[in-house]
């Protein structure tokens, strides 16, 4: 069966190290997702295949390197709470980015006035956006966009990043993913995010345009639709509706 191929590309010896490459998805699925039980005297999420859909739709990226974090902290010498935010050191020729500069410890931000007056500012203490800097292009066939967000139902409860549709098929540079960190949960963070820890979905999609249609229906029509339903007690979209997905 003939597949579309998305692509990751990087410097050869970034590749050739291996470290922290894109993956499927699906070889991300959480352990308390595995471990449930699903039957009809024990109904569970892991009978619901729109979920299981969006832990396993396609790929996953990995955080590149050790982020040490201070969040919202106040600091004697300024007098106010700040953020503070530093990487581990890595040479150039290693990862594509020439922004990534030799043996520095590494800062990027997003002022918070880009999103002034967005929940996302208040949830990020009104601080700057810390932005995490992807050492991989992403390529896919022409007239395709990738959709980029924190792994669905299953991100980490300190961070997220800032969603985007990118126009992989045209654009040519390394994606870098701006993050929110979670004040709804931590006043103050003061953390390392590990290198290796999952924080991007990315699913690609075809651009097609659409348009929009409302209509109503008698309610014998949707009652003769509905009939179907009662027939089984369990796995009903598993077993009449849902399409299996492939992604390798």
């Amino acid at each position: 069966m003939f597949r579309k191929t998305i692509e990751f590309i990087a410097n050869e010896k970034y590749v050739d190290s291996k470290q922290d490459q894109p993956i499927p998805i699906k070889l991300n699925i959480p352990e308390w997702y595995k471990k449930l039980k699903h039957s009809t005297s024990a109904s569970t999420v892991k009978g619901c295949m729109p979920f299981l859909d969006s832990l396993t739709s396609g790929y996953l990226l990995k955080v590149p390197i050790d982020m040490q974090i201070t969040h919202n902290v106040f600091h004697e010498k300024t007098g106010k709470k700040d953020g503070f935010w530093r990487t581990g050191e890595i040479e150039v020729e290693v990862m594509r980015s020439e922004r990534i500069n030799v043996n520095t410890q590494r800062t990027d931000v997003h002022s918070n006035q880009q999103l002034k007056g967005s929940p996302a500012n208040e949830k990020n203490k009104n601080l700057p956006f810390y932005k995490i800097l992807n050492p991989w292009i992403i390529k896919t066939p022409p007239g395709y966009s990738c959709l980029f967000v924190s792994p669905l139902n299953n991100s980490d409860d300190r961070f997220s990043i800032i969603p985007g549709i990118v126009d992989t098929d045209s654009y040519k540079q390394e994606i870098n993913f701006p993050i929110i960190i979670n004040g709804d949960k931590y006043n103050t963070l003061d953390t390392i995010i590990k290198k290796g820890t999952p924080y991007v979905q990315i699913i690609p999609f075809k651009r097609e345009n659409w348009g929009m249609k409302i209509r109503g229906e008698s309610k014998e029509k949707l009652l003769k639709r509905s009939m179907f339903y009662p027939f089984t007690i369990l796995d009903n979209y598993k077993n009449n509706f849902w399409k299996k997905k492939s992604w390798t």
